[in-house]
């Protein structure tokens, strides 16, 4: 409810800042800081009807998230990915924009519903019933890589009063600093996550931190391999090669990353996933059948990747799989001040030796018996191979393509999500504002 009292509890207002010192030590992400931050402010009585708060992420995968709170709806929240692409005119335009192309650390607008609108974000503002609007930008550092932009929409008859701006300007403090210690929390679990995958991320972040700490599980391991990768190498160059890799694993890895699985490490053009399972024949049978429905998607990506590559008279990208099912040792192995946290054990040696396997046989999907026992369907008999380090010969066989199911019924795939205002700001953060880009003719700051 809007009011026109221009009074701010002082006591109330430093409840807010205590409860953001709270919830920064007990380790809040920054969604739930941020939500319970906008609900209180707007408890202490302050008429906020919109709250839009950006934070640099400085993630492998993402540049930016962006809250916005709304007394009547909640909270949104918006995760992006960086992607190249022009600048969009609604960001050149936007309050924000304005603030960091002139340096500025506050812009205040008095919002007319009946006049023109400096800024497109006005005209959902007015929508709003907003009548004063204040953007702002903090830093956490001196290198501007790190940081918090934001802005307060009040719907307050008489806009913000002085006492109000001040509490607000007070406040901000306590949430740039709060706001950081949640940033690079989530920055250390985002690089744990990203770099080590999600179980292995949690396992570090618990603790399990020692060289020779782990546990041996059983788990269906999947091993995979470009072909040709050398050549391409040598004959593209280096851009080529790796955009073309990052397409691959792109196509090829990423259904082996998720429905419980998760990628271990990255070999080269290859990678070892694993599947995590219980002793028991149920549990195998879920890993199992996981990894083959994986398997058969990354197979349809990869078709689809080539018919595109053939399209633009590019040459076909080969590829072997290996899958199997067995005990492996999972934990830390390297040097005391530098080690790695990976799968381990024959049974991860001999998915290896499967994989390289799709050489020799016409087939690109290679698996053991054990493994095959466990997915049910009809398999092909390929013969039995001596691997190496491996007493008895291993049967090998390759799915029925008739029992192939290429369906996904959780409508599974990669994508790529527009860059938006958050988005656009902050990259324009991370590049400290210097580069330029050309808009309708015209060289601007971005």
């Amino acid at each position: 409810m809007s009011t026109t009292n221009a009074d701010v509890s002082t006591i109330l207002m430093d409840k807010v800042a205590d409860w953001l010192s709270h919830s920064s030590l007990a380790g809040d992400d920054l969604e739930v800081m941020v939500r319970g931050f906008c609900e209180r402010l707007a408890a202490a009585g302050l008429p906020l009807v919109r709250v839009h708060l950006s934070f640099s992420m400085l993630h492998p995968l993402y540049d930016a998230l962006g809250f916005t709170w709304e007394r009547s709806t909640g909270m949104r929240v918006e995760g992006f990915r960086k992607k190249p692409g022009e600048t969009p005119e609604r960001f050149l335009r936007s309050p924000y924009y304005h603030l960091l192309n002139n340096n500025l650390d506050h812009l205040r607008r008095r919002i007319d519903p009946e006049g023109p609108s400096e800024f497109p974000i006005f005209d959902d503002l007015k929508l709003l019933g907003v009548t004063d609007y204040l953007a702002f930008k903090h830093w956490f550092g001196g290198d501007n890589n790190q940081g918090m932009l934001g802005s307060w929409s009040t719907d307050n008859p008489g806009g913000f009063s002085e006492n109000m701006i001040a509490a607000l300007l007070r406040v901000q403090n306590h949430l740039a600093v709060a706001a950081k210690m949640a940033v690079l929390s989530k920055l250390a679990d985002n690089m744990l996550t990203t770099y080590l995958g999600g179980d292995a991320g949690k396992r570090v972040l618990n603790g399990q931190i020692k060289r020779g700490e782990g546990d041996t599980i059983r788990a269906a391991l999947v091993m995979a391999d470009m072909r040709g990768s050398t050549m391409l190498a040598e004959r593209e160059g280096r851009e080529v090669y790796i955009e073309t890799l990052n397409r691959f694993f792109d196509a090829i890895a990423a259904p082996f990353n998720r429905r419980g699985g998760q990628i271990m490490s990255f070999l080269g053009d290859g990678f070892l996933a694993v599947y995590p399972c219980d002793r028991h024949r149920e549990p195998s049978e879920i890993a199992c059948r996981a990894a083959l429905a994986a398997a058969f998607k990354a197979s349809a990506r990869m078709a689809d990747l080539n018919e595109e590559r053939k399209q633009k008279g590019l040459a076909e990208i080969g590829y072997g799989i290996g899958l199997h099912v067995g005990n492996v040792m999972f934990g830390n192995v390297g040097l005391t001040d530098r080690l790695t946290f990976s799968a381990f054990g024959s049974a991860v040696n001999e998915v290896q030796r499967l994989q390289t396997l799709t050489k020799k046989y016409p087939q690109r999907l290679i698996a053991s018996k054990d493994f095959a026992t466990y997915t049910g369907g009809g398999w092909v008999t390929l013969g039995k191979e001596k691997l190496a380090g491996v007493r008895q010969k291993l049967t090998i066989l390759h799915p029925d393509v008739a029992d192939i199911d290429m369906s996904d019924e959780d409508g599974f795939d990669v994508t790529y999500d527009g860059m938006s205002d958050a988005e656009q700001l902050m990259l324009l953060i991370r590049g400290g504002g210097q580069s330029m880009i050309e808009v309708n003719g015209e060289k601007k700051l971005q």
